[in-house]
C-alpha cells in the first residue's frame, strides 16, 4: 500500500485534548446563507463509500493477521450489499416519484446515483486486485490454496466430484424459464448460475440454479505437503475450491440428456428499504412481518455478474428482472466477496489477532467476586469500555436480579440482540421467580425483524409485557432498570450503554456503558419507560437527553455555551466520537463554534458530511476516523465548559433520523474520575493515534498519519487492550495474594 500524503499541518500535529484559556475572539457572526453554501457539505452516500474504502485498506494491510484481511474484505461485500438495499434503492425510490429536492450538498438523486455508480466501480476495482494480487498469494504462503475447478488433480476432481453427489446435489433445484415456465423468483443477495443448454440440434434453452448459501462456499478437496521452502515443513496445504465452480462443473448431473452451452454466475441485490407501515396492519407485529415477507419481492437494484458473460445471457436478465444497464455491474474476480469469511473459520489461530481476556473495570476489581453487586453500584457509578471491559458483569446483573427476592421489577430496551440471547435467558428466569418484566422490543430494527419476532413471541409466551415499539418513532436508545425493595424504601439502579445488548457484538464492538443509581436519572428512566410502554406527553427530563424531545435543543444549547466560553476568554474544547455527523443544523453550530475559536475535535467513525480545515470556516475543527480490529460503536460528546466539564454518552448519532426521529437516551457522566477516564484514557488515546486514524482534508480525501507504518506507531485499540490485559493481571493478583493492597493502581 503506497505511503499517503502528509497532512496539511494544521491538522496532522493536533493530538492535545485539554484546552486551555485563551483570550477572546471576535469574529463577527457569518450570515445564515453562508453557512448554507453546498461547497460545504459533503454528499452522505458518497462519504459512507468513503468508509468502505477505509475498511478496504485494513483488506491490504499486510501488518494485519492474514485471515482478518480477509474478514475486512468482507465486510466491504456486506457493506456494501447493505449500501445498495437500503441507499441506492432509497434514491431509485425518489427518481421513480419524481422528488426533486437535494440534500445540503445540492446533489439530486440522479446525479447522486451516477457518483455511486463510478465510485463503486472504483471501490470493486480494488477490492478484487486486493483479493487476487494480494491475499490469495498470501493464502498460498501459509498453506491456503484456492484453486480453480480446471486447475485440479485427478486425485482432487474425484473428492470435490464425490462431495457434489454427496452434500451438494439433493440441495440444488433447477428452474427452467419458458412458455410454461415463467422466469423463476430470484431471492436477494442470492449467487445463481444463468445455464444455457440445449437438447441435441434444438433450441437453446434458459435456466437457474440458486448456489446453495448453507453450504461452505470453498469446498476443501485435499490435504497435500507443502512445497519446499514455503513455510514450516510440517504445515500440510489445505486446497479450496469455489463451490460455483464445483455446482458448474457437474451441471450434467442436473440436466441429463442435454448439452451445457454456457454457465455464467450473477449476483441480485433488492429494495430492502421499504418502510413499515404503522397503520396497514391490526397491530405492528402482523405489519413488520408482512413487510419482512414484502421485501422477498421488492425491486432488483443491482446484478453483479462475471466479465464473460455474453450479451444474450445479459439480455435475458435485464428483460426479467427489469434491470437499467447501470444497474449491472461486471466483475473480474468472485462474485458476492461477502463470501470469503468462510475461510475465516479455518483453524489457523496463528493467522488471527490474538486473543485477550477482557478486564473488570476498576470499580469491580477492586473488590471481591463474591460482594454484592448492587452494594458497589450504591458507592459510585461503574463506566464499562467493550470489548476491553467483560460484558460479564452486565449479565450477571440481570441473571442477580432475576433471583433476587428484593427485586421487583426490571424493565428493558432491546434493540439487537441476536440469535443466541443470555439477556432474554434473564428475563425469562425473572419472571418465573415472579419478577415485573417489561422488554421495548424494536421490531423495526433493520434486518433483525425476523430475529426480534421469534423473541418477542418467547418473551409473551412466558408472560413479559412485551411493547413491539412506537407509530412512527425507532426506539433506539439502549437503557436497563431495576427496581429493588431496600428496607422500606425502593431504589433504582440503571444500565445505560451506547450499544445492544448482545453479547456477541460485545466482543466486536467498542462501546461504552454506565452502572449509576443516581435518583434523578433512575427517575428519568422510569419516566422513560412509560413513555415507550404507556401514554405520555412528557417534555423535561431531569439528566437524560432524550430524542425526540430534549436531545437536539440540549446539545445545540450546549455547542452555543462552548462558543460563549471562548468568546469570554475560558477557551472552548468540543470532543465528539460517533458514527456519523449528518444534520445540517449541528453542522452548522460546529462551523460557528470553529468560527469563533472553539477547538473542535471530531472523531467520525463513517458518514461525515462536514468539511474541516476551510478558513474562516472550519480551520479550528479536525475530523479523524478510526478503523481497526474493533467497529468504533461508542458516542461519546465532551464539553470543556470553562472547566466545568460535561461528558454525555448515548447511542445517539448527529443524524436527523436519530434528533428528529428516533427515542435516544443520552446520559450524563458526572463523577470526576470517570469523566477523567473518558477524557484521557479514553479519548486521549483515540486523539493520539498513528497507525489505524485517518485525517479528512478540506476537500473530503481521508489521509493516514505519516508516521502510521513506522515501528511504535500509536495504535489506539491495542494500546486499549494492553491496558485491559494489564489491570486484568492485576486484578488476579490482587484476588490471589492477600498482601497486595486493594488500593493498587488499576
Amino acid at each position: 500500500m503506497s505511503t499517503p500524503a502528509k497532512a496539511a499541518p494544521s491538522n496532522a500535529k493536533r493530538t492535545i485534548v485539554r484546552a486551555t484559556p485563551r483570550s477572546p475572539v471576535h469574529v463577527p457572526a457569518p450570515s445564515p446563507r453562508q453557512l448554507d453554501d453546498p461547497e460545504l457539505f459533503i454528499n452522505r452516500e458518497l462519504s459512507l463509500l468513503d468508509f468502505q474504502r477505509r475498511v478496504l485498506e485494513e483488506a491490504q494491510d499486510a501488518s494485519n493477521p492474514l485471515l482478518e484481511r480477509l474478514m475486512f474484505l468482507s465486510f466491504v461485500g456486506s457493506n456494501v450489499d447493505e449500501f445498495f438495499m437500503v441507499r441506492v434503492a432509497g434514491l431509485k425510490r425518489q427518481i421513480e416519484k419524481g422528488v426533486v429536492d437535494s440534500g445540503p450538498d445540492g446533489m439530486s438523486a440522479a446525479e447522486q446515483l451516477r457518483a455511486i455508480r463510478a465510485s463503486v466501480i472504483r471501490l470493486y476495482r480494488g477490492a478484487h486486485e486486493c483479493w487476487g494480487k494480494e491475499l490469495v498469494p498470501a493464502l498460498e504462503g501459509s498453506g491456503i490454496r484456492i484453486l480453480d475447478y480446471t486447475d485440479l488433480t485427478h486425485e482432487q476432481r474425484a473428492v470435490a466430484d464425490s462431495y457434489f453427489q454427496e452434500a451438494v446435489f439433493p440441495t440444488l433445484t433447477p428452474l427452467a424459464f419458458d412458455p410454461g415456465r415463467p422466469f423463476p423468483h430470484i431471492s436477494n443477495l442470492s449467487l445463481n448460475l444463468a445455464v444455457l443448454l440445449r437438447a441435441g440440434e434444438g433450441e437453446q434453452h434458459f435456466a437457474r440454479v440458486k448456489i446453495p448459501d448453507s453450504l461452505p462456499q470453498f469446498v476443501p478437496v485435499s490435504a497435500t505437503p507443502k512445497a519446499k521452502g514455503r513455510a514450516k515443513t510440517t504445515q500440510k496445504q489445505q486446497c479450496f475450491v469455489w463451490l460455483e465452480q464445483l455446482v458448474t462443473a457437474n451441471l450434467g448431473a442436473l440436466f441429463p440428456g442435454m448439452e451445457i452451452l454456457e454457465a455464467h454466475p450473477f449476483h441480485i441485490t433488492r429494495d430492502a428499504d421499504s418502510e413499515i407501515q404503522n397503520l396497514e396492519a391490526g397491530d405492528l407485529l402482523e405489519s413488520v412481518e408482512e413487510g419482512v415477507w414484502q421485501r422477498r419481492f421488492a425491486d432488483v437494484v443491482r446484478v453483479e455478474i462475471n466479465e464473460a458473460m455474453p450479451a444474450t445471457v445479459l439480455d435475458i436478465l435485464v428483460e426479467n428482472l427489469e434491470l437499467e444497464r447501470d444497474d449491472i455491474y461486471k466483475l473480474s474476480g468472485p462474485l458476492s466477496l461477502v463470501r470469503v469469511r468462510h475461510l475465516c473459520r479455518l483453524d489457523r489461530p496463528e493467522l488471527k489477532f490474538p486473543p485477550f481476556a477482557p478486564a473488570l473495570p476498576a470499580a469491580l476489581a477492586k473488590e471481591a467476586e463474591e460482594e454484592d453487586i448492587f452494594a458497589i453500584i450504591r458507592r459510585g457509578d461503574i463506566l464499562f469500555h467493550h470489548p476491553f471491559d467483560s460484558f460479564q458483569p452486565i449479565l450477571g446483573l440481570l441473571q442477580k436480579a432475576a433471583r433476587d427476592p428484593n427485586v421487583l421489577a426490571i424493565k428493558i430496551t432491546l434493540y439487537r440482540i441476536g440469535r443466541n440471547a443470555p439477556v432474554v435467558d434473564a428475563l425469562l428466569e425473572a419472571v418465573e421467580n415472579g419478577k415485573q418484566v417489561a422488554v421495548l422490543l424494536e421490531l423495526k430494527a433493520r434486518f433483525d425483524e425476523e430475529s426480534n419476532i421469534g423473541w418477542a413471541r418467547k418473551l409473551e409466551e412466558y408472560g413479559v409485557h412485551v411493547v413491539y415499539g412506537l407509530l412512527g418513532l425507532k426506539v433506539h436508545c439502549k437503557a436497563a432498570l431495576i427496581v429493588r425493595k431496600e428496607g422500606d424504601a425502593i431504589r433504582r439502579y440503571a444500565h445505560l450503554s451506547t450499544g445492544n445488548y448482545n453479547s456477541v457484538t460485545a466482543q466486536l464492538y467498542t462501546d461504552i456503558a454506565m452502572l449509576t443509581c443516581d435518583p434523578a436519572i433512575g427517575a428519568d428512566c422510569t419516566d422513560l419507560f412509560n413513555f415507550l410502554t404507556g401514554y405520555s406527553a412528557k417534555t423535561a427530563y431531569r439528566k437524560l437527553l432524550v430524542a425526540p424531545v430534549t436531545l437536539r435543543q440540549r446539545m445545540q444549547a450546549l455547542i452555543e455555551r462552548e462558543i460563549e466560553h471562548q468568546r469570554s476568554g475560558r477557551g472552548g474544547h468540543l470532543i465528539m466520537k460517533m458514527n456519523a455527523l449528518v444534520d445540517r443544523k449541528m453542522i452548522q453550530l460546529l462551523y460557528q463554534a470553529s468560527q469563533a475559536g472553539v477547538r473542535v475535535d471530531l472523531l467520525v467513525r463513517g458518514i461525515c458530511c462536514l468539511r474541516p480545515g476551510i478558513p474562516g470556516i472550519s480551520d479550528h475543527i479536525r475530523v479523524t476516523s478510526i478503523v481497526g480490529r474493533f467497529l468504533e460503536h461508542s458516542r461519546v460528546f465532551y464539553f470543556r465548559n470553562g472547566g466545568s466539564e460535561e461528558v454525555y454518552l448515548g447511542s445517539a448519532d448527529l443524524m436527523p433520523r436519530n434528533l428528529n426521529r428516533r427515542v435516544e437516551a443520552d446520559f450524563p457522566v458526572q463523577d470526576k474520575d470517570l469523566i477523567r477516564v473518558l477524557r484521557d484514557e479514553i479519548l486521549g488515546t483515540y486523539l493520539k493515534d498513528k497507525a489505524k486514524a485517518r485525517h479528512m482534508n478540506s476537500d473530503g480525501k481521508y489521509i493516514r498519519d505519516p508516521d502510521f507504518q513506522k515501528k511504535g506507531a500509536l495504535n489506539s485499540q491495542e494500546a486499549l487492550i494492553e491496558r485491559a490485559i494489564k489491570r486484568q493481571k492485576l486484578t488476579q493478583a490482587s484476588r490471589t495474594k492477600p498482601t497486595v493492597s486493594a488500593t493498587a493502581p488499576n
